[in-house]
């Protein structure tokens, strides 16, 4: 056992006061900071949605490949929503390579090179396989709202 000893100089003990005062100040502030920039990355998406950094190259893209699809699973002539209304088959950039019978075959949009717009009507080189042989063929394509269409 440890004996304690008279302190020979008689200081006295010294007290510590450990009754800090806490306060959830920092915590509250750090709630509202998250909170802050959740609602700005809200606004920002709905401000600047991804739909508007889409280019006119996209778009024409988009159409190609789109009218690709509709002609190889639609009997339909021309494909609805992927050519123009009097979209004339014969004078399809894809006749040439299938014919008129193009249903079940495989059409594959290869590449879309130097899309260029004037106004509502834009031309585009565009590299089709279909069946595995390769073609490359000048498409042009019409403005139809906010969304482009193949049209002879």
């Amino acid at each position: 056992m440890t004996e304690q000893r008279p302190d020979p100089e008689g200081d006295e003990a010294i007290v510590v006061d450990q009754t800090d005062k806490r306060t959830m100040v920092p915590f509250i502030a750090a709630a509202i900071f998250a909170a802050i920039v959740l609602v700005a990355i809200v606004a920002g998406g709905l401000l600047s949605p991804a739909e508007k950094n889409v280019t006119e190259a996209d778009r024409i893209a988009a159409a190609a490949r789109n009218y690709a699809q509709a002609r190889a699973n639609s009997d339909l002539m021309p494909p609805p929503g992927a050519a123009c209304a009097s979209f004339d088959e014969s004078k399809s950039p894809l006749a040439a390579q299938f014919g008129t019978a193009a249903t079940g075959k495989s059409i594959e949009v290869i590449e879309i090179e130097n899309p260029t717009v004037n106004g509502d009507r834009a031309k585009a080189t565009v590299t089709t396989k279909v069946d595995g042989r390769e073609a490359t063929a000048t498409w042009n394509f019409t403005r139809s709202g906010d969304k482009w269409l193949v049209c002879d």
